[in-house]
């Protein structure tokens, strides 16, 4: 992660908490991410990742800490259980320039692909529909189902729904993408499917937060990897560093246990 810069990051989370009723989830995160910095957050189930991801886009509401995007602080009203944001407009302008990526692709049934894709640009932002469409089939072709753009999402493999989500998640133009286990409800021969667009991303230099269980992926395409453990930050550091000489017992831990023996989750994750 590129924190010897000197301009402000594009996005900086700070002492961020988030509790459900009296279970803590997040108990003060702190994450800054560069212009271009792929930073993703690995953790066991239930150790808070996909809720901090949902706090930063303002789909939970966090009790306590800052969240700020290009040096904007998000506003808030009241505290505690009862915070929420104070500024509709702002909300919908961080969601647009936070696009996210869900793991369940999340595209709407009765739509066609090249309709998913261009709904929000169109609808929300009221861009005009021919320029939009335009930058649509670009971006499907971008992510290989230039051919699925008139097909509804029950006609796609689950690898091609995905990429059809990230495609969506493109055409809005965001400045940083997030991604909550992107590949997680796939099979592996379609998981290698959006790791390769993932990949590509990175290689582009696109901001990224990740929250993934792939750890190649995540060695593969990070400036900056989290470890969360019980609702904190337990390691963080280069991807070189931190899986080939894991400081916590916790991490090391982590890193030699498969996926498939990971507990269901019990908590939110």
């Amino acid at each position: 992660m590129r924190s010897s810069s000197t301009n402000p990051p594009l996005l900086e989370v700070r002492n961020l908490h988030k509790r459900y009723g009296d279970l803590e989830v997040l108990r003060g995160i702190d994450v800054r991410a560069q212009p271009g910095d792929v930073v993703s957050i690995i953790g066991s189930s239930g150790s808070g990742k996909s809720t901090f991801l949902r706090c930063i886009n303002l789909l939970e509401e966090s009790e306590e800490g800052e969240i700020l995007f290009e040096d904007e602080a998000v506003e808030w009203r009241w505290h505690g259980h009862h915070r929420q944001p104070a500024n509709h407009r702002q909300v919908v302008r961080i969601r647009t320039q936070l696009a996210m990526v869900f793991q369940q692709f999340n595209l709407w049934a009765h739509m066609t692909i090249l309709q998913n894709v261009t709904e929000a640009p169109v609808v929300v932002l009221k861009e005009k529909r021919e320029e939009v469409e335009e930058r649509a089939r670009a971006l499907l072709a971008k992510v290989g189902i230039a051919d699925k753009a008139d097909a509804w999402p029950a006609q796609l493999s689950g690898g091609q729904q995905q990429r059809a989500a990230i495609a969506r998640a493109l055409c809005v133009q965001p400045k940083a993408l997030l991604f909550d286990e992107p590949t997680s409800a796939l099979d592996p021969e379609l998981e290698q499917e959006v790791v390769a667009v993932i990949r590509d991303l990175a290689r582009e230099g696109r901001t990224m937060m990740l929250v993934t269980h792939d750890m190649r992926m995540a060695a593969d395409v990070s400036d900056h990897v989290i470890f969360l453990h019980e609702g904190r930050i337990e390691e963080e550091g280069p991807p070189g560093e931190l899986f080939a000489n894991p400081r916590s017992p916790r991490l090391a831990q982590f890193l030699l246990r498969p996926a498939e023996d990971e507990p269901t989750n019990q908590t939110p994750n």
